[in-house]
């Protein structure tokens, strides 16, 4: 219901060169994909082994598609001449989107190391294919969706690691020392295959190792041109899509956002920061009366850093927000009850 204010406002601040249906429909297709995958997925109860079994049905096609960007990615040697995101090294496809679910699956194998390989023959596995994923998520050269991935296994371990027992911890601190070195390996190849320009990217220099000014790439710029246009119009907003419409107007070139937040608050003015509020603290509502789901925290912190620098270019932040809703319960162990033989007199 927020959201439609500012679909009446767009009708009167879009320029008239501007595709009205098509450039509403863009900027609000995510936000109702969030709401739907929301809605479907509140409260509602699933076991432990059916979120895991979700989470795995989700990596599988990650993996395919990983498959495929190697097979299809040219040489890195030669297309990797500067530390910009790479379309050619994401396989053709837009590097942040390709980084972003790369990096969607580097925190699935990570959650799939420590609690889903019982043995060591699938804790092997699954740090092989954490490395190959990992690999061709940090040769893009975009670095949001692995630093987002890094940052949810980090939050899931510190949860799952003070919820465990005793032996359960032991467990996870053998497991994080093979962990540690699928993560050295996976950044010492892709070094060598990149030249090193993989070092200079997340070290934010250029190809020649000069510091660059801004660690944003312009993302910074965006954010507060966005932020002005709030308090511009603190409101009603400026209007869906017109933060990408100014652009075109004022610099002949419509740069999409690359931030969720700053461009609701944007477009969308008093009622943007009551979907922030609904958003950010109604899944915390629902986490203070069930503390079972180990995954909460970070599935949450996979949306919320994933449309602070992908915005809404993909459903994934928007299915993986439907998740931290669920309500996670626990199989009880079944009790065995020897049955007494009747005695015959």
């Amino acid at each position: 219901m927020f959201l439609i204010p500012s679909i009446f406002v767009a009708s009167t601040t879009l320029s008239f060169d501007a595709n009205f249906r098509t450039n509403i429909a863009f900027v609000l297709s995510g936000p109702v994909c969030l709401g739907l995958a929301a809605l479907f997925c509140y409260d509602k109860h699933i076991s432990f082994k059916q979120m895991s079994h979700i989470l795995l049905f989700m990596l599988l096609p990650i993996i395919a598609h990983t498959v495929y960007v190697y097979f299809y990615a040219p040489d890195l040697r030669e297309i990797l001449t500067n530390t910009a995101s790479n379309r050619a090294a994401a396989g053709g496809f837009g590097s942040n989107q390709v980084a972003s679910i790369l990096g969607l699956g580097m925190f699935i194998l990570g959650v799939r190391i420590f609690i889903n390989s019982p043995t060591l023959a699938l804790k092997l596995l699954n740090i092989i294919l954490f490395v190959f994923v990992s690999y061709r998520a940090v040769v893009t050269l975009s670095r949001g969706g692995v630093i987002t991935a890094i940052l949810c296994i980090a939050i899931f371990l510190i949860m799952y690691f003070f919820q465990a027992n005793p032996k359960v911890r032991n467990q996870v601190m053998g497991a994080f020392v093979l962990f540690l070195g699928g993560v050295a390996m996976a950044w010492v190849i892709s070094s060598n295959q990149s030249s090193g320009m993989v070092d200079k990217r997340y070290a934010n220099q250029n190809a020649a190792g000069v510091e660059k000014e801004d660690i944003t790439t312009g993302r910074k710029q965006l954010f507060m041109e966005e932020i002005e246009g709030f308090l511009t119009n603190p409101f009603f907003g400026i209007g869906s899509s017109r933060a990408k419409d100014q652009r075109i107007e004022e610099e002949g070139q419509g740069v999409t956002s690359h931030n969720e937040l700053s461009r609701t608050l944007a477009e969308h003015g008093i009622f943007g920061i009551m979907m922030l509020l609904i958003l950010l603290f109604k899944p915390l509502d629902i986490r203070a009366k069930n503390k079972q789901n180990y995954y909460f925290y970070a599935l949450l912190a996979f949306w919320f850093a994933t449309i602070n620098h992908s915005s809404m270019r993909i459903a994934a932040p928007a299915f993986i927000y439907g998740l931290a809703l669920l309500n996670v319960t626990h199989e009880k162990r079944p009790v065995h009850r020897k049955q007494l033989k009747a005695t015959t007199r």
